[in-house]
């Protein structure tokens, strides 16, 4: 049985994902820094009837200790870790790069850029002794070079989370490591991570402009996960990246937006989340 390893995996996107793993009867080990989150997400799997173990463990991804802890932990009780994917992250506050204060630019790339670094560098000596396995990065704003006031912090750290992935795939074939590298990118999801910076700090008020473009391009992350996750398990290519908010995708929405009326932010679901 294959055991999956999603980081930031207690809500939003991390679990929709793992939760579809969880019914593909592959081994889920929730990994999050919140432990109220994590434990409610624990429950949620038991509590559902498939085969393979679920694991849950308190991790802050910058902290070299945490992530080698769960490593060990999850090796322990599954022998291996067959898919790895480094989803945590956290916004920025929503204001220009010269206002932007210097705790929140450090804790940003702590997570965003350093933790995707740290949780790739270990799990790789793991599934290189393997000679398999998969690591997947999530790519956002700023990973195509598209720039937008606000959000030019996350969108650096995104950018080199493109890069770091693309060579890290590239050094996983040249040194004929057996390990699979790829990128996901899910477009805009509508998430509590669209409302708040740096996890659960401070809240982030939308403009209007913003909302409507959301409104158009959004979705919830169980409708991008269901896309990813079987693309992720019959994977067999190196470098791969699995987009999807393609420009295809992107057009028709705009073309249809006239009369496919979309309203996120009214709902109750988006209202819960800003509480």
């Amino acid at each position: 049985m294959k055991t999956v390893v999603i980081t930031g995996s207690a809500r939003g996107f991390g679990y929709a994902m793992i939760e579809l793993f969880r019914k593909r009867n592959f081994n889920v080990v929730l990994c999050d820094i919140n432990n109220l989150s994590l434990e409610e997400a624990r429950k949620k799997l038991e509590g559902m009837e498939y085969e393979g173990k679920v694991l849950a463990f308190q991790t802050d991804i910058t902290k070299e200790e945490d992530i080698q802890n769960l490593i060990d932990s999850t090796l322990k009780e599954t022998k291996t870790i067959d898919i790895w994917i480094n989803n945590a992250g956290v916004n920025q506050t929503n204001c220009p790069i010269w206002e932007v204060e210097k705790n929140v630019i450090d804790r940003l790339m702590e997570i965003d850029l350093k933790g995707t670094i740290l949780c790739s560098k270990m799990i790789m000596k793991v599934m290189k002794k393997q000679h398999s396995g998969q690591i997947y990065n999530i790519e956002g704003h700023g990973s195509n070079d598209a720039t937008i006031t606000g959000l030019s912090i996350y969108g650096t750290s995104k950018r080199a989370v493109t890069y770091f992935t693309e060579a890290l795939a590239h050094e996983c074939e040249e040194l004929n490591t057996g390990v699979l590298v790829g990128k996901i990118t899910p477009g805009i999801m509508i998430t509590n991570f669209i409302h708040t910076s740096l996890g659960d700090g401070e809240k982030i008020e939308l403009d209007e402009k913003t909302k409507k473009v959301y409104n158009i391009l959004g979705d919830y992350p169980e409708t991008i996960a269901n896309f990813m996750v079987d693309k992720i398990i019959n994977n067999k290519k190196n470098n791969v990246k699995f987009a999807w908010l393609t420009n295809r995708r992107a057009a028709w929405r705009f073309m249809s937006a006239g009369f496919n009326k979309r309203d996120f932010f009214n709902s109750d679901e988006v209202k819960k989340l800003k509480e």
